[in-house]
């Protein structure tokens, strides 16, 4: 079901896809797939999955690469677009454009979320969709989390308005949403958030240490049955 808004005192609908990234090595993890460490037995990809669905999205792409053949066995049975990326050792900027590339062409707006974030919840979701809704002028909402040392810093996931999926695409390989985001600082709409979920992402053993000290939870991988690892 899709996301409502209000226009001209009535609520519409408001169409919402997101492409949610699982390309990538975990060469920092011993080359093992991140999207696959479990959290109360549940795999992260597929809890970004339960999470979007839960908020409303109305489609996700899912990209993967490195891994892609297990992944894919775990995720296979939702109602999902998966896209494989030839080269992901090209970057993440290469990933967002061929999920972008394939979600459906009439969206009313798109995020983009990383598979390896452990806390993001339907709840969270909701919070982007709601923001996006009161983001006036700008283009993307992007959440900001004020840090232990006082600075702010930028999480994921981020949304945007559908036009700028379309420019994107007709553009520069490199113009994604990290270089357009600093290139047009001024059409951003900053989500202020306490909320942790939004930048606790899991790229080093040493995170999911920290992880596990911060919330109590602790991250397991899947038995050595089920996963494989990558030079």
């Amino acid at each position: 079901m899709g996301c409502m808004y209000k226009a001209n005192g009535l609520y519409s609908r408001m169409s919402v896809g997101a492409v949610l990234l699982a390309a990538g090595a975990g060469s920092r993890m011993g080359g093992k797939p991140k999207a696959l460490l479990e959290l109360g037995g549940v795999p992260l990809i597929m809890r970004q999955l339960i999470a979007l669905s839960g908020a409303g999205v109305d489609e996700v792409a899912v990209v993967l690469g490195h891994h892609a053949a297990e992944i894919e066995a775990a995720i296979g049975q939702f109602p999902i677009t998966l896209v494989r990326n030839p080269a992901p050792e090209d970057g993440q900027a290469s990933s967002v454009r061929l999920g972008l590339q394939a979600l459906s062409p009439k969206l009313d707006a798109v995020m983009v979320a990383l598979a390896d974030q452990p806390m993001i919840d339907a709840q969270d979701i909701t919070a982007l969709i709601s923001a996006f809704r009161r983001r006036g002028d700008k283009s993307m909402v992007v959440p900001r989390v004020q840090a232990e040392d006082g600075s702010l810093v930028p999480g994921n996931p981020v949304m945007f308005d559908a036009a700028l999926r379309d420019q994107w695409l007709s553009g520069s390989a490199e113009l994604t949403c990290r270089k357009w985001r600093e290139q047009h600082p001024d059409s951003i709409f900053w989500l202020e958030t306490a909320n942790q979920h939004f930048v606790l992402d899991l790229d080093t053993p040493e995170d999911l240490e920290r992880f596990s000290a911060k919330t109590g939870h602790v991250l397991h991988w899947p038995s050595s049955s089920h996963l494989s690892t990558t030079a």
